[in-house]
């Protein structure tokens, strides 16, 4: 079966201030859906077909670049909707709150490690927070690749990301890239990354044993 454009769980105004309705429809409704259809050329004919979004990603090395960018297209911004939802932001809680100050000393000091390695993504990318070795780490990866390739320099299972790429914020922001990133812990979904995170935990506690 073709991969097909999912839809959002909020309308693409839902997000204003912080991310404009304009650029919500165009970011979704045209590059994500150009990802998608171009992905689904990719792949058509081959056996790719069979296997999952999740499947194809984490063994990418395998496949020709342009399933690596439009599969990877189309998985990051999947995920990046997830993660973002109105009325959000705020401060996680729980599991997650205790384990980014673990990780980073404090919220404020996670907060600006994260948003430094989004403004410093050169050209076109993302900042992710993934659990690596049931730890949280900071990293940012180029174009459309993301932590779960198998060509990633930082593999990991992402809970939290940014799309850094000019498409994401440039009607509105322009190339004030940090008031973007500013904008976006308005709009963080804190309950999905905390749920992406105590599955993440509770998988690897039972692989341990």
């Amino acid at each position: 079966m073709a991969f097909e454009l999912p839809k959002l769980a909020y309308a693409y105004n839902a997000l204003e201030p912080n991310i404009d309705a304009r650029t919500m429809e165009i970011h979704h409704s045209k590059h994500h859906q150009a990802y998608t259809t171009n992905f689904n050329n990719a792949i058509a004919g081959t056996d790719a077909e069979k296997l999952s979004i999740d499947e194809i990603i984490k063994n990418i090395s395998k496949f020709p670049m342009a399933v690596r960018n439009n599969g990877g297209g189309y998985f990051n911004h999947s995920f990046f909707w997830t993660i973002i939802a109105p009325n959000a932001g705020g401060l996680p809680t729980g599991e997650l709150a205790l384990a980014i100050d673990s990780a980073f000393g404090s919220f404020d000091e996670f907060k600006k490690q994260f948003s430094a390695a989004a403004a410093a993504r050169f050209a076109s990318g993302w900042a992710w927070l993934i659990v690596k070795d049931g730890k949280l780490v900071i990293n940012s990866s180029p174009n459309q690749d993301n932590p779960l390739m198998d060509i990633a320099e930082v593999k990991g299972q992402p809970v939290l990301v940014i799309d850094v790429w000019e498409h994401a914020y440039y009607l509105n922001y322009q190339n004030r890239r940090p008031d973007y990133i500013a904008a976006f812990w308005n709009v963080i979904n804190w309950n999905e990354v905390s749920r992406l995170y105590k599955n993440e935990m509770a998988k690897s506690l039972k692989e341990a044993k």
